[in-house]
């Protein structure tokens, strides 16, 4: 038998969209497709990093079910973002076990925005929090996080479905997972819709090459859901089941190598 060939899913960035990952990853356990390598921006890193932490999926959905919305969010008033972000690090470090990225048995690369270079920065090793902390740096809403000389920001603004990452870092199969903004918004209610919605039409140009790069890409059908809607943690764990669901007939014939 020749050698088994990696596996690499990237998980994009959508802030509440993004608990469709959590949808996925649970049709991959019930269908045996061990991930590899995994990628992820913003919210994508977050669901990545507690799954290659060990955590099933299962037991994701049930932390995002239960979650007081609380302990995500710290509001406060500071100079650069109107969230300081201590509560969601805090949050992730205790999800993570206080890991570093270098100690898990699966490869994990977690995506963010350099904003003094206009250039995207992969974290490959050291604390998964602090690393996560950055991916999900939503301009306008968190502070962004200083690391080295740089300024990290959102994944999602220069990566959106980091399908190439995984790729260049030794993936021979790329899944993909898309839950980004359709470009029809309907009614906007929030701030935070406003500023997500904005990056997404942004990144969405530059984002598409790198998608295309993928052998499978899922969409699960969450355009509809706002950014904010945190709430909606089983719409959007459905949708993301039944997507992967679709396409599993594909990703196992891929795998197979027919």
């Amino acid at each position: 038998m020749g050698e088994k060939r990696k596996i690499g899913l990237a998980l994009g960035s959508g802030a509440a969209r993004g608990l469709a990952h959590i949808g996925v990853l649970k049709a991959f356990e019930e269908n045996g497709i061990e991930v590899d390598i995994v990628s992820g921006s913003s919210a994508g890193a977050l669901i990545g990093a507690i799954y290659c932490c060990g955590v099933k999926p299962k037991m994701i959905e049930n932390i995002a079910l239960n979650i007081d919305r609380k302990l995500w969010i710290d509001l406060t008033v500071p100079k650069r973002g109107f969230v300081k972000g201590k509560k969601v690090e805090e949050l992730v470090k205790l999800l993570t076990g206080n890991r570093n990225i270098e100690d898990l048995n699966k490869e994990l690369f977690i995506v963010a925005t350099d904003l003094k270079t206009s250039s995207e920065y992969i974290f490959t090793e050291g604390p998964i929090y602090k690393a996560v902390r950055a991916s999900i740096s939503i301009p306008g809403i968190f502070e962004p996080v200083k690391h080295g000389d740089m300024i990290l920001v959102d994944g999602g603004v220069i990566d959106r479905v980091p399908a190439t990452v995984v790729r260049d870092m030794g993936a021979d199969i790329v899944i993909a997972v898309d839950v980004g903004f359709s470009g029809e918004p309907g009614r906007i209610n929030h701030v935070f819709d406003v500023i997500l919605q904005s990056i997404d039409v942004m990144s969405r140009q530059i984002s598409t090459n790198k998608i295309i790069s993928a052998d499978i890409v899922i969409e699960p059908d969450v355009s509809h859901i706002k950014s904010s809607r945190f709430d909606k943690v089983e719409e959007c764990v459905i949708k993301g089941y039944e997507a992967a669901m679709e396409k599993m007939e594909e990703i196992k014939r891929v795998i197979d190598g027919k």
